[in-house]
């Protein structure tokens, strides 16, 4: 018996509808909203977290894809567009990447000097799933800043009510 399983390229799109929709609002908002504190407890705002989760989609997928990775500090972040950018730019490299991988290449062993924790090994299908899931906990994140600053009445982002799902 096959065990069920959810295409990596389904999850792709769901983060990328949701990806959108919060372009969209940003887009829409003060341009103050990306300066708001995460609030206690978290360092930065809303615009560093939101910076945070592009620039692990980008540098992860560079990774898969063997290329240099890029500069955190390097990465504009002033504006939506820039923001976003980082964003288009990854998800470009990682789609890729994924249409041309075979099993080895999703098995293979990356070995990354990141940031915060240091050099770690992961399999290249486990470095996929992170770079999309990672962003999920974080836009969790900053919908929850929004409406702690009044920013409520944001879309249902559940999984269920998803059309990219559907």
């Amino acid at each position: 018996m096959t065990a069920p399983a959810v295409q990596i390229s389904t999850l792709a799109a769901y983060v990328e509808h949701e990806t959108e929709r919060w372009r969209q609002w940003f887009a829409a908002a003060p341009p103050d909203v990306l300066d708001l504190p995460l609030g206690a407890g978290a360092e930065g705002t809303v615009r560093t977290l939101v910076k945070h989760i592009f620039a692990v989609e980008l540098r992860y997928a560079q990774r898969l894809a063997g290329t240099p990775v890029s500069g955190y500090e390097a990465l504009a972040d002033e504006t939506v567009d820039q923001l976003w950018r980082i964003h288009r730019t990854a998800n470009s490299i990682r789609a890729r990447w994924l249409a041309d991988a075979t099993p080895e290449a999703l098995d293979a062993i990356l070995v990354s000097d990141t940031r915060k924790l240091g050099r770690i090994e992961s399999r290249a299908h486990t470095v996929v799933v992170h770079s999309l899931v990672h962003g999920i906990r974080h836009w969790a994140q900053i919908a929850m800043v929004l409406r702690q600053h009044g920013h409520g009445g944001l879309w249902e982002h559940d999984w269920l009510l998803n059309p990219a799902v559907q």
